[in-house]
């Protein structure tokens, strides 16, 4: 099942994707978000209690949110692909490298993104997005992806110039309206098997990545046991779980994105999500 949060004439709303159309629990509940839903524990309650009431909106008639417009933190990971270790010469470590991505500084699917006018540097990060659907701390790896709701496609949208700063990455990560995700969470259970996920990133129509979720240093599962230690894990938290090689500020010469550029991620069996970039 694909769950989708969304805005129609006006007003936000959430549900789940049944042929060409959504179908808007939202407009049926009282709950105010996906995040809230899964929250409540209550999602396939509402699933196949309230399907039958809730309208059908067309999706071309919709504007996408980020899945989760609300999390109440994003986890993410880098150097999660031995390609990207070796093109910017940093090698991972025996654990996971994180750092911290703000929920407002994210777009939906069709949305656009962000080029600041401080910097030319934009680069793209083609990635795949697990969203957790049980809470947890200290998770045991084994029982791990039994606390994942599903996953999506994210595009980590980096300014490098302000990634560079410093050692820390946060300012590079986190400028408005740069971090594409969506167009929808694809439930667990639709995926048949977790390490035979194609990613891959389009510029302009260009493939500029190409990867397998096989290829990743750290799986699923050992990414959700790292995060798990150090803080509680609860429904709606995003974990991003890095790009492959292939990005721009590691090409001769860089490719960055700018006004008018077009860029997808696909992740299959999941979907595609695509922004256009305008400069502001």
């Amino acid at each position: 099942m694909r769950w989708l949060s969304f805005v129609s004439k006006g007003r936000g709303s959430f549900g789940f994707v049944e042929d060409e159309s959504v179908v808007d629990l939202g407009a049926v509940c009282n709950l105010p978000d996906l995040k809230s839903a899964l929250q409540s524990g209550s999602l396939d309650f509402l699933q196949q209690v309230l399907r039958d009431r809730a309208p059908r909106i067309p999706l071309q008639a919709i504007e996408y949110l980020p899945p989760i417009p609300n999390p109440s933190k994003v986890l993410c990971v880098g150097l999660n692909y031995l390609e990207h270790q070796e093109e910017t010469g940093h090698r991972g470590g025996d654990q996971p490298t994180l750092f911290i991505r703000f929920g407002e500084a994210q777009i939906g699917h069709n949305g656009t993104m962000l080029r600041p006018q401080e910097s030319n540097s934009l680069d793209f990060e083609g990635e795949i997005a697990m969203v957790i659907g049980v809470p947890g701390r200290r998770i045991p790896i084994e029982k791990c992806l039994d606390h994942v709701f599903g996953f999506s496609c994210y595009n980590d949208g980096s300014v490098r110039e302000y990634q560079r700063h410093t050692s820390q990455f946060t300012p590079g990560k986190n400028f408005t309206q740069t971090g594409g995700f969506g167009p929808w969470i694809m439930t667990t259970e639709e995926i048949s098997d977790l390490k035979d996920m194609e990613l891959l990133t389009h510029l302009n129509g260009e493939l500029v990545q190409h990867a397998w979720s096989s290829d990743m240093v750290f799986d699923f599962a050992s990414i959700l046991n790292y995060c798990s230690t150090f803080i509680k894990l609860k429904p709606g938290d995003v974990i991003v779980t890095g790009t492959p090689g292939g990005v721009g500020a590691q090409r001769n010469p860089p490719l960055f994105m700018d006004e008018g550029d077009v860029v997808s991620v696909t992740v299959r069996p999941i979907g595609t999500l695509t922004n256009t970039v305008s400069v502001s």
